[in-house]
């Protein structure tokens, strides 16, 4: 059902929980090709004021980026999947849909968690939707389990 994968990743625990999901599912269809992107922003505060994104600072997020994917992808090499790495720098639904139609990918994975990372912040109001919304594909959201959630007592 599923020929290739594109994963979302930005190095937090709930973005591993996606990642996780993707090497489970890349395990159950072994012909699958899985790609894990990794999305460098693009430094808003200073275009907003000068016009222009100095091409240091720029460097600085893509080098920041480029660990946090060869991370993924070290972390997915360690469970014996194979993933080709993307490093693109931009609003991360932009690039997401874009190299899943580039891709031509049969579904997108993105994790989720309770607390905001760099992925979920645009994950959350209409952005999440905006993802559903202009995605070439399906969309699988990995719901990062709650680590810090209080025991329940029961009287």
């Amino acid at each position: 059902m599923y020929r290739t994968i594109l994963a979302a990743y930005d190095g937090s625990a709930s973005g591993r929980s996606g990642l996780l999901e993707c090497a489970t599912i890349q395990r159950l269809v072994a012909d699958a090709q899985l790609h894990l992107l990794a999305v460098a922003p693009i430094a808003a505060g200073l275009y907003l004021t000068e016009g222009f994104v100095p091409d240091s600072l720029q460097d600085e997020q893509n080098r920041l980026y480029r660990d946090v994917l060869d991370d993924g992808l070290a972390i997915l090499a360690e469970r014996g999947i194979k993933a080709e790495g993307h490093l693109v720098s931009g609003e991360p639904i932009d690039e997401i849909c874009r190299l899943a139609g580039e891709l031509d990918a049969d579904l997108i994975v993105v994790g989720h968690g309770h607390r905001a990372s760099r992925l979920e912040r645009w994950w959350r109001g209409s952005v999440g939707a905006s993802l559903v919304e202009q995605a070439p594909c399906s969309v699988l959201v990995a719901i990062a389990k709650r680590q810090d959630a209080p025991a329940t007592r029961r009287s």
